[in-house]
């Protein structure tokens, strides 16, 4: 089906268009880039400007550049702009435009991903879905996701991220969502806040993009609820609140082997759901899932019987089963918020010992060390059996618990992955977390690596 034709992408961007083309798609990676697709040379670690020639070679139909790139030819199906990343964002918003369906935002501390992937899964049959892949959630992840929006899109979910002020309100604009949640507002990227009620104002910005007569989904249960509440007044949004109160609200939350059952009260009415997670901190984000989805005009009940379809994404809580030991895969990104759920399901699980491997929790400002030591005394620690750990900051923690539940400090996570068979035993339950830079993944790596490879014979 045609997304762009070389006229109306060059009436959205400003452009010179060579060429009459017709793209299927969008791409900015050569390495995924598939027949079809206009490729989007923007500049980051390396100039996309490089990778034209082979871009078009692969079957890209055209390529959007500033300039003609060297082993181009002067006639080859480009579309020229003046700047690439800004040609990409009127992409984005003639996208946008151009679609009558609804679009719901989705912004958090944490779970965004998750959460965004949850709302996808629970809308399947309801219409043409549209959703960020991967975490897309950036100053060119929003415009890519818009600008690959079918025109005849129903329902559209975007995840939208920041790692600075002042970056979450200029997306919620290009987006224009008609329902915006926020999943919870936690101590990430502190370094750049210096207080969670900067954090909190920067996720409420969310509210300033929505169209008229907009809703706004935000936690109930926060220290900051009524500075989200404060934002989302401003906006003239018409907000329901999600959690233990509020209109949209978890009742229930019952483990239920490997799983969870659920019921939810969503403006009154009863909703059962089941998902296929051990993390009771999914079943507040799907309420909150269900809340946003009812904004929208979706089926809620439909849609709650889709969410025992969704499984979370790898490195964000997924439980698997790995040559005797059961591994919760929660390695992709930490902060004192989601560690404390990571510990909860942990506690949460029945079976072996419970192990914790943990990397440094990365970005908390000036009180990093003080967060780390504070984890000792997470209610749910009491349950961890033992707690292996890698990075100057969780030495901290590592020195604040009791001896025995010391287990080994190392200081890379490359160093604790090479001591793997001290780490964990035949019927252990073991949760990997840390912040990406930590490198933590590298021990569930080592991990799956083991479970993998046979046993040797040895001889004497």
């Amino acid at each position: 089906m045609s997304l762009w034709t070389a006229n109306d992408a060059a009436a959205a961007t400003g452009g010179r268009a060579q060429g009459d083309w017709t793209v299927t798609g969008v791409s900015i990676d050569t390495r995924t880039i598939q027949p079809g697709d206009l490729f989007v040379a923007l500049k980051d670690v390396r100039d996309g400007h490089d990778f034209v020639a082979a871009a078009l070679e692969k079957g890209a139909c055209a390529a959007l550049v500033s300039r003609i790139p060297d082993g181009v030819a002067a006639d080859a199906p480009l579309l020229v702009v003046p700047d690439v990343l800004a040609a990409l964002e009127g992409l984005g918003r003639a996208g946008r435009k151009r679609m009558t369906g609804k679009v719901i935002a989705i912004t958090g501390s944490v779970g965004k991903t998750s959460t965004k992937d949850m709302a996808r899964t629970a809308l399947a049959g309801q219409g043409r879905i549209h959703a960020a892949e991967a975490s897309y959630n950036n100053h060119w992840g929003v415009p890519l996701t818009l600008a690959r929006m079918p025109r005849d899109t129903d329902f559209a979910i975007i995840e939208i991220g920041m790692n600075h002020p002042g970056e979450i309100a200029p997306l919620s604009r290009l987006a224009r969502p008609h329902v915006a949640m926020i999943t919870t507002v936690a101590a990430a990227h502190l370094e750049a806040f210096g207080a969670i009620e900067g954090i909190a104002r920067e996720k409420g910005s969310i509210f300033e993009g929505l169209e008229p007569i907009g809703h706004a989904i935000l936690p109930e249960d926060l220290p900051v609820t009524q500075i989200l509440r404060d934002c989302a007044d401003a906006a003239g949004a018409l907000v329901m609140g999600f959690g233990r109160d509020g209109q949209a609200k978890l009742v229930q939350a019952k483990p239920q082997d490997g799983a969870i059952r659920c019921r939810a009260r969503i403006g009154g009415e009863p909703v059962d759901f089941m998902l296929q997670t051990t993390g009771t901190h999914f079943a507040m984000n799907a309420v909150g899932v269900l809340a946003a989805l009812a904004a929208a005009g979706a089926d809620v009940k439909e849609a709650a019987k889709r969410l025992g379809d969704w499984l979370p994404p790898a490195g964000r809580g997924a439980v698997e089963d790995l040559a005797g030991i059961r591994l919760i895969d929660d390695a992709y990104n930490a902060n004192p918020t989601s560690l404390s759920a990571g510990l909860a399901t942990l506690a949460g699980l029945q079976g072996g010992r419970r192990v914790a491997i943990l990397g440094d929790m990365l970005e908390l400002g000036n009180d990093e060390i003080p967060m780390h030591r504070a984890m000792a005394d997470d209610p749910a620690m009491a349950l961890v059996d033992l707690v292996h750990s890698a990075g100057p900051r969780m030495r901290h923690l590592h020195d604040a618990l009791p001896p025995a539940k010391r287990g080994i400090w190392a200081e890379t996570a490359a160093e604790l992955a090479g001591r793997l068979a001290d780490l964990v035993a035949p019927g252990d339950i073991v949760l990997v977390k840390g912040s990406k830079s930590s490198k933590i993944s590298t021990v569930v790596d080592a991990l799956r690596k083991s479970a993998q490879t046979p046993a040797s014979d040895t001889k004497e």
